[in-house]
């Protein structure tokens, strides 16, 4: 109980061929197959399973400042007088909008946002956040320097 019966359907060799694509999305099925000690076919149908069960995605990740996004930043979010899950699909909605959580503590929700520069960010901030119906109040955290940016979340081992 409590434990999801997705997780449930991993073994060794799931967790294994995972944490190998969180070292390289790229690799090759001959060469997971290689690793895990199982034919490239047993990989490649491995693979496509946990990808369909929503297990794992593979994704391109870009650096946001080599994109001409320059400016990221942290708001906290509080909620009054509505459902703090409405404001956070609205807030998903938008495309500045990269990261949602509701969470326990000072606000009701944080979000993170990747703009051009501080004044697309105060646009972005008055105009579209402090604008949703039930958005009471904002703080906002505006990062100097990334010390680590990890996105093997949850690495698993054998």
């Amino acid at each position: 109980m409590g434990e999801d019966s997705r997780a449930r359907g991993l073994d060794n060799t799931d967790r294994s061929l995972i944490a190998l694509l969180q070292q390289d999305g790229r690799a090759s099925f001959t060469a997971l197959a290689k690793a895990v000690g199982l034919s490239e076919g047993a990989v490649r149908q491995r693979v496509q399973r946990l990808l369909r069960d929503d297990l794992m995605q593979i994704v391109a990740v870009t650096d946001p400042v080599n994109v001409d996004l320059t400016r990221q930043a942290m708001v906290g979010i509080s909620v009054d007088g509505a459902d703090p899950r409405a404001v956070a699909d609205k807030l998903s909605e938008l495309p500045n909008v990269h990261y949602v959580v509701l969470c326990a503590g000072r606000y009701d929700l944080l979000a993170e946002l990747v703009c051009r520069d501080d004044d697309h960010m105060l646009e972005v901030l008055g105009e579209e956040i402090r604008k949703i119906d039930g958005v009471s109040g904002t703080e906002l955290f505006v990062y100097l320097k990334l010390a680590k940016q990890n996105y093997a979340w949850g690495r698993l081992t054998a």
